[in-house]
């Protein structure tokens, strides 16, 4: 099992979250944070022995990268290929996972996840997707290796995806969050659980998240070589 957290996004909480995962998803500049903070949270990831994934997203500051930009594939795949090599020339990488909308973008449209993929392929990396979407399935394809991730801080829909923020309950207490890690460890059919560093409560999250797996016996470890 992995753990892993979005960071470099400028939430404030990171410092206190790397201790308690295995792997950081590190904002690339473009959706939030900056090259300084990207800079930074790489130099922390590396001092604290964190794996480092690059966390691309649409080049959208004013909404987060949560909103839909209306992008071909391939204005997705130079964007997502430019913000990449910005992690890449600071690390090794051990994956990639899309950012927010460009996220479920990927997730619901093929010809986007086959653009994420050719870019993990060309950087010889995997990707982060949820299980029965087409980030997995491109991955696939492509012989990029896919990690199958959950969501420990988020609330599901029916179908399987992530119910949108803009609905109440959609971000899960301390309490639900760290009850779904521990039901989606147990199932075995996640290679890791994603938290939000920009979640109320991040940090304390983090933590009874590391404390319950520990508590259960779980070991968690890095996921690809990029350490």
């Amino acid at each position: 099992m992995n753990i892993n957290a979005d960071l470099g996004e400028a939430a404030g909480f990171d410092e206190e979250i790397l201790p308690e995962i295995d792997s950081a998803n590190v904002c690339c500049g473009a959706h939030a944070g900056s090259f300084s903070e990207t800079i930074e949270t790489v130099r922390s990831c590396r001092r604290l022995g964190v794996e480092v994934g690059a966390h691309p997203g649409y080049d959208d500051r004013a909404n987060f990268g949560r909103v839909e930009v209306p992008l071909t594939a391939a204005q997705i795949e130079d964007q997502v290929r430019a913000q990449v090599a910005v992690v890449a020339a600071l690390a090794p990488i051990g994956y990639i996972k899309a950012h927010g909308a460009l996220y479920h973008r990927c997730q619901a449209d093929p010809e986007a996840a086959e653009a994420l993929g050719r870019v993990a392929r060309d950087f010889e990396t995997g990707l982060m997707g949820q299980p029965g979407f087409a980030i997995l399935a491109a991955c696939g394809r492509l012989g990029v290796p896919g990690y199958t991730e959950g969501f420990a801080d988020r609330r599901y829909l029916p179908d399987g995806r992530l119910a949108p923020r803009t609905e109440a309950g959609s971000v899960l207490p301390t309490e639900e969050a760290v009850q779904q890690a521990i039901r989606f460890a147990r199932e075995n059919s996640f290679d890791t659980i994603c938290l939000h560093g920009d979640s109320p409560g991040a940090m304390a999250t983090a933590r009874a998240i590391r404390a319950a797996l520990k508590a259960e016996g779980i070991e968690t470890r890095p996921l690809g070589s990029g350490r």
